[in-house]
C-alpha cells in the first residue's frame, strides 16, 4: 500500500507527520512507515524532528491484526496490543506507536500511523479524539478517491486491450484473401463476421498445380483471441501442406498431426478441404468434423458428406475424400455454423433444414449470401448479439457455358 503523508493539526502544542495508506492491495494492506531523527540544521534544536521514509512493509491478508483494525472503535495504542501479528512485530520495530483505522462502509481501507510524540508525551484522550473525527472525515475521502484511480486504470486498461484488439484484427484480416480466383465460367463469392473483434473462422482459396483450386473453410472452437491465435496457426499450416499434398483427405492428416502437438486443451478447428477442377466440375473434398455443404443441382440441394474427426484432437487420423461434380448452373454453398446454429430471443435455433431450403433457392453469388443474412436477421431480430462467427462460400458453375481456358 502506498502512502501519503498529511499533518495532524496541532494536538496539545505539536503534531506528528501521519502515513495514511492511499490504495489497499489485493495481497493485503501495505505501509510506509516513518521513523523520526533529530534535524541538526533545523536551527530549533534536538526538539525539532523531520520524518524520513523507511521501505515500505506488506499486511498479509490473514494477519489477525486487520481484523482488529477494522473492528477497532478508535485509535489504537500498539505499544500495549497484546497479539500473534507479524505486522505489529514490525510496526513496534518501525516506531509505530499509535494507529487510527480508517474504516467506511465496513470496509479497512488505509491506516494512519502515529510515531512517538515530539514533545515525547503521550496521547491525551483529545487526541484520540481529534484523530477518531479525522478518520471517519479522512476515509470516506480516501475511498472516493481510490475508486476514481480504479476507475482510471481500468479506463487506461480497457483502451489499452482495445487497441490491442484492433491491431489483432488488422493482422486477422492479412490471412484472408484479399481477391478471390478469377475463373472462366465460375463465380466465386465469400462473407465472413467475426461475433467479436476477432475470431476463430476462416476460408481460403489457393491455386495449386494442373490449374486446380484448393478451397478451405475452418472453425476454431470458442472465440475472441485464443480462436484467433488458433486460426493464424491452422491457416500457415494449411498454405505449408497445400503446395506438398494436393490431396485434401492428406492435407487434413498432415495438419492434424502438427496441430496436436500445440493446441491449447479443450479447443479443436473443424475444417473442409475442397479441390476444385475448374474445367471439368469435379470436386474432391475431406472434412474433419465441419458443416456439411450444401450442393444445389438440377434435382434439389444435397449434402456432400465425408467423415473425420476434428483437428488437434488426436494425432494420426485418417480423412475420407469423397468427390462430386457441379454442372453448368449448380451451386456449392459452404458454412460454418454461427449462421445454422445462432439463436432468436426465445433460444429457437436457426437450424440447418431452414439453411438448406435457403441454399435451394435460384441464387448464386452474392445473392444468395444476401438471402442467408436477411433471413437471420429476420429470425433473431436485430437487438440479438450475434453468438459465433459466421463464414460463407458459395462456388457457382455459371449456366450454358463450356470452360474455355483463358476467357470468362
Amino acid at each position: 500500500m502506498t502512502a501519503t503523508e498529511v499533518q495532524i493539526p496541532d494536538m496539545s502544542d505539536d503534531a506528528a507527520p501521519v502515513a495514511i495508506p492511499s490504495q489497499p492491495s489485493r495481497r493485503g494492506l501495505r505501509d510506509r512507515v516513518r521513523r523520526r531523527t533529530p534535524d541538526p540544521t533545523s536551527g530549533q534544536g534536538a526538539g525539532r524532528q523531520t520524518a524520513i521514509a523507511d521501505a515500505p512493509f506488506d499486511i498479509a491478508p490473514n494477519d489477525p491484526i486487520l481484523a482488529f483494525f477494522q473492528s477497532a472503535s478508535g485509535a489504537v495504542d500498539v505499544t500495549t496490543l497484546e497479539l500473534e501479528s507479524a505486522a505489529l512485530d514490525e510496526m513496534r520495530a518501525a516506531g509505530i506507536v499509535l494507529v487510527v483505522p480508517l474504516v467506511t462502509s465496513g470496509e479497512l481501507i488505509g491506516l494512519l500511523n502515529l510515531g512517538p510524540r515530539l514533545s515525547e508525551r503521550g496521547y491525551s484522550s483529545d487526541d484520540k479524539q481529534l484523530l477518531g473525527t479525522l478518520a471517519g472525515y479522512a476515509a470516506p475521502a480516501m475511498r472516493v478517491g481510490q475508486l476514481v484511480r480504479q476507475q482510471e486504470n481500468e479506463a487506461r486498461q480497457r483502451e489499452r486491450i482495445e487497441q490491442e484488439l484492433k491491431v489483432a484484427q488488422l493482422i486477422q484480416q492479412q490471412f484472408l484473401p484479399k481477391t478471390l480466383p478469377d475463373l472462366p465460367t465460375w463465380n466465386l463469392s465469400a462473407f465472413y463476421r467475426p461475433a467479436r473483434t476477432v475470431g476463430g473462422d476462416f476460408y481460403d482459396f489457393l491455386e495449386i498445380p494442373d490449374g486446380r483450386v484448393l478451397v478451405v473453410v475452418g472453425d476454431v472452437t470458442d472465440k475472441g483471441v485464443p480462436a484467433a491465435l488458433v486460426m493464424a496457426s491452422t491457416h500457415a499450416l494449411l498454405r505449408s501442406a497445400a503446395p506438398r499434398l494436393s490431396s485434401p483427405g492428406q492435407i487434413l492428416a498432415a495438419v492434424n498431426d502438427l496441430l496436436c502437438v500445440d493446441i491449447p486443451a479443450h479447443m479443436f478447428v473443424t475444417c473442409l478441404v475442397m479441390v476444385l477442377e475448374p474445367e471439368t466440375g469435379r470436386i474432391q473434398f475431406a472434412n474433419a468434423g465441419h458443416n456439411l455443404p450444401y450442393l444445389r443441382g438440377a434435382d434439389g440441394v444435397t449434402e456432400l458428406r465425408a467423415t473425420g474427426m476434428p483437428l488437434g484432437l488426436m494425432p494420426g487420423m485418417s480423412y475420407e475424400e469423397s468427390s462430386a461434380v457441379m454442372c453448368p448452373g449448380d451451386s456449392l454453398l459452404l458454412h460454418s455454423d454461427g449462421l445454422a446454429e445462432a439463436h432468436d430471443n426465445k433460444r429457437e435455433m436457426f437450424g440447418f433444414p431452414r439453411l438448406a431450403e435457403i441454399a435451394s433457392r435460384p441464387l448464386s453469388g452474392e445473392r444468395l449470401i444476401d438471402a442467408c443474412m436477411s433471413e437471420l436477421e429476420q429470425f433473431t431480430g436485430p437487438d440479438v448479439e450475434q453468438e459465433d462467427d459466421i463464414t460463407l462460400v458459395v462456388l457457382d458453375r455459371r449456366p450454358g457455358a463450356a470452360y474455355v481456358e483463358g476467357t470468362s
